[in-house]
């Protein structure tokens, strides 16, 4: 019977409210999260997610804005961990132009870095990309059937949407969709076939309507998917089933 997963959330910066937060999804049928990392935090974010196993999944990785911190060390842990059952993906990765808080080639250079890291081990990734749609599409297709994964709260463009399915890459709608200024996304996001897109929150961050103004969780993820089914007109239980089967697919150790 599926269920609802949320494929992209910082559980570790919930806390302290986790116990509540993981009840709260428990009764709205949100099964599964996948807890994020981003650089240092990997650590926290592996040791909560095998705390919540099975309820919590992890994808660590590096997150652009701090590619300029990456080591030797983050890495090695990194590795270390990628056998562990609660570990899924790599990420997340990727790109940002839009704050340049590393600079561009530094982040370019780690990107490929994890993408390498992937490919080796064979698990999918999680994408980051804002604002760098050229050099994101560049990876995407140096790694083209090779690496497989998401972009992650996706607001980009057609072409970038064309290109990440073109690669291989599924898409993973936030509550963005469900934000008033969004229509452009909304178009966009119909391009999509309903077998390669997932759901998140990216809780704590992009509450959905009608929880906009309060911090987000895991829960929320079944507003997201409001949203979604109605961009795609269909009913949320057929979303529900569809997103189930393709996070499973795309993430096979959730099945565990």
């Amino acid at each position: 019977m599926s269920h609802w997963i949320d494929v992209h959330t910082h559980l570790n910066m919930l806390e302290p409210e986790v116990e509540e937060i993981k009840q709260r999804c428990l009764d709205n049928d949100v099964q599964k999260v996948i807890n994020i990392g981003t650089g240092e935090d990997n650590k926290t974010v592996f040791e909560t997610s095998k705390k919540h196993f099975p309820f919590s999944y992890c994808s660590l990785g590096m997150h652009p804005h701090d590619a300029k911190d990456f080591t030797q060390e983050i890495e090695d842990h990194i590795v270390s961990c990628l056998k562990e059952p609660n570990v899924v993906a790599i990420g997340e990765i990727g790109l940002d132009y839009y704050y340049n808080h590393s600079p561009r080639e530094v982040q370019i250079d780690v990107f490929r870095r994890f993408m390498e890291l992937a490919k080796q081990h064979k698990l999918p990734v999680q994408i980051h990309t804002r604002d760098a749609d050229d050099d994101t599409i560049a990876v995407l297709e140096e790694f083209k059937g090779q690496v497989t994964g998401i972009i992650h709260c996706f607001t980009g463009t057609k072409r970038l949407a064309e290109k990440s399915l073109e690669c291989g890459f599924n898409i993973s709608i936030s509550g963005i969709a469900s934000f008033k200024n969004a229509k452009d996304l909304r178009e966009t996001l119909k391009i999509v076939p309903l077998d390669r897109l997932h759901v998140e929150t990216d809780a704590p961050f992009l509450t959905p309507v009608p929880f906009r103004g309060k911090k987000n969780e895991p829960s929320y993820v079944v507003h997201v998917a409001e949203a979604v089914s109605d961009i795609h007109n269909i009913s949320i239980e057929q979303l529900k089933e569809q997103a189930y089967q393709n996070a499973l697919k795309m993430f096979p150790k959730l099945k565990n």
